[in-house]
């Protein structure tokens, strides 16, 4: 089995890097890609663990970098198989993760002027160290706070794209975190993009440019992806010659996604990994 998208503690799921490996171990996975939003950081301590660990699996360094196209529309890129230490990648996704401490402050006035009582410190405890910030921490303090039962409920509720509450925050061009990804070395594959639940979507003519600047792949069997989505999209990668993966989106308890619930098929993950410049995969 291969799952191309997870995400540990270091972002907004809940499973420590080497917990999420003994799970992916666990469940007999092949090829594990860990994608942190706008962050490696979890990658070497998943390494240590695989590493010492029995297992033939290989393990995909990666990350999900957050991006808006002109019109305000989010666009998560799955980065993979690129230099962790290409400096131009790395920076671009700092800058990203620091605007987010501006936005947050903003979405918790937002909220506390309508009477919920909130602050950053309540976010930050639910923060692992180095962890990127994000909205799924403000969820886990509501829910901790008696506000909400779950993680679920308040995205549903407050925190969705669509809510008076929702706060942008600065992100590269999706055409501009493809040239990074690919000028480190890496492929780069849009997430959930036809994923209408999560907000407004990308359009023929934003995929079409996405390609131009050097797309490598759909991610097309998601949860967020329903089947006539998955069909539409299925037609555009033929199309345009785009390798097809099924991601898990795993984020531990932190989402009811379950660990490779969704798979990419072999021949499509050699179409990715032969696009890499190197071959940069794990492997004990």
């Amino acid at each position: 089995m291969i799952d191309l998208h997870t995400h540990t503690n270091i972002s907004d799921g809940t499973d420590s890097p080497a917990t999420l490996i003994q799970k992916a171990l666990a469940e007999k996975i092949s090829v594990l890609a860990i994608t942190d939003h706008d962050s490696t950081a979890g990658i070497n301590e998943a390494i240590v663990t695989l590493l010492g660990s029995t297992s033939n699996m290989k393990l995909v360094p990666g990350a999900e970098i957050s991006c808006q196209t002109e019109n305000g529309t989010s666009v998560h890129i799955l980065g993979l198989l690129f230099d962790l230490a290409n400096t131009e990648l790395q920076t671009v996704m700092a800058n990203t993760r620091e605007n987010r401490i501006g936005r947050m402050e903003k979405i918790l006035a937002r909220l506390r002027g309508a009477g919920i009582q909130i602050e950053m410190s309540d976010v930050l405890e639910q923060l692992a160290d180095g962890a990127t910030l994000g909205r799924p921490h403000l969820a886990d303090a509501l829910v901790k706070k008696g506000y909400f039962n779950s993680r679920d409920e308040v995205f549903s509720q407050i925190l969705h794209n669509r809510s008076k509450y929702y706060v942008s925050h600065y992100s590269p061009k999706p055409h501009e975190a493809i040239a990074l990804i690919k000028q480190a070395g890496g492929v780069a594959v849009i997430a959930h993009p036809l994923a209408d639940r999560r907000g407004q979507v990308i359009d023929e003519l934003d995929f079409q440019q996405l390609v131009s600047a050097g797309l490598d792949g759909i991610e097309v069997f998601h949860r967020d992806n329903n089947q006539s989505e998955q069909e539409q999209l299925i037609d555009f990668a033929r199309k345009n010659q785009l390798a097809v993966t099924g991601s898990s989106d795993y984020h531990g308890n932190g989402k009811l996604n379950k660990l490779a619930e969704f798979v990419t098929a072999p021949e499509e993950w050699e179409k990715l990994e032969a696009r890499a410049n190197a071959r940069r995969v794990i492997q004990r």
